[in-house]
């Protein structure tokens, strides 16, 4: 198996923090000139990764998620998610591949199309689904989902929303040292800014992380997509900070490499109504996507980080370089 980037750059980590592959790594850049944007705009492109059921950046963080469960001797995984829950899916997908049940915890949100077909692939992949609609049942429901999960005296290994701990952060880490191994050998110019959705946080903190380990200066630009959970600059900078911890607990070495306090910049103003309900502006992006870069997107998560960028584009706000977007939907 082809070793992580974080190992070879923290060789004392191969022992103490196993990885599992789950995908070909690294995902291409290519340029977009067909947005029109004013600043050089590139595409990390995400949605290619994963050999499984379900692909995207969510696969990356089962990449170190999934590992560490079955360190623990777990023999089931519990998440939570939203009806249309991508993470979910491919939690789904790929634990049971690899030995672990799932059981999802379940909350409502807006339902379209999209979700309609999630919710066909959730049932289809095996996982135990529980409906408990709101945010307050299913936190109410947390002691019951664990006893129900839980096998002899060996309870359920718990991720949380998104995957987004000290640990699944750690998917996006790599997402960025790839990004720099790609600068360094000429592929793109080093970018101003990455720009990311933020749905629980663990993408624009890893990057911000793993920007830092590979030595770009490259700020990361989140666009907050999810109300239901506090993700502005300070949070998001204190997660990329318990990963770091985490990586020095297992013995790594990561002299200087903290997130400066301005390695993330939190946009909120494209969220619209609220997690999953669509916007103009996302729609508006996705459309010009599809029809001028080929890019698929969806309306949740992708399709308002675009438009976010190119509202901010389209008004001087991400002058002073290159920009990546990093494009993280991944249909099967």
């Amino acid at each position: 198996m082809r070793p992580p980037l974080l190992h070879r750059r923290c060789p004392e980590l191969a022992d103490s923090l196993p990885f599992l592959r789950l995908g070909g790594a690294p995902t291409p850049v290519r340029a977009l000139p067909g947005l029109g944007t004013r600043a050089e705009l590139w595409l990390k492109d995400e949605s290619g990764y994963g050999d499984g059921g379900w692909g995207g950046n969510k696969v990356r963080k089962l990449e170190w998620l999934l590992p560490e469960a079955r360190r623990r001797g777990a023999r089931t995984v519990l998440t939570v998610g939203g009806l249309g829950t991508n993470w979910g899916l491919a939690a789904a997908c790929y634990a049971r591949e690899h030995g672990l049940d799932v059981a999802l915890g379940l909350i409502d949100h807006p339902v379209d199309e999209h979700v309609r077909a999630q919710l066909e692939r959730l049932h289809a992949s095996g996982a135990t689904l529980h409906f408990l609609h709101t945010r307050t049942r299913l936190i109410l429901a947390a002691p019951w989902l664990f006893a129900r999960h839980t096998h002899g005296r060996t309870p359920p290994y718990y991720l949380p929303a998104g995957g987004s701990s000290p640990l699944g952060a750690l998917g996006a880490v790599e997402i960025a040292l790839e990004l720099g191994g790609q600068v360094e050998a000429g592929e793109l110019p080093e970018p101003a800014w990455l720009v990311t959705a933020v749905g629980s946080g663990g993408t624009a903190a890893g990057l911000a992380l793993g920007l830092r380990l590979a030595g770009l200066r490259t700020r990361v630009l989140g666009v907050v997509v999810n109300d239901t959970l506090r993700l502005d600059t300070r949070s998001l900078l204190a997660l990329a900070r318990r990963s770091a911890a985490l990586l020095r607990a297992r013995g790594a070495d990561l002299s200087g490499a903290e997130p400066a306090p301005d390695a993330i910049r939190v946009e909120t103003a494209w969220l619209g109504d609220g997690y999953a309900h669509p916007t103009r502006a996302g729609d508006r992006a996705l459309a010009r996507a599809t029809a001028q870069a080929d890019l698929t997107l969806e309306r949740t998560y992708t399709a308002k980080a675009l438009a976010a960028l190119l509202d901010l584009d389209a008004t001087g706000r991400l002058d002073g370089g290159p920009v990546v977007f990093l494009h993280t939907h991944g249909p099967r």
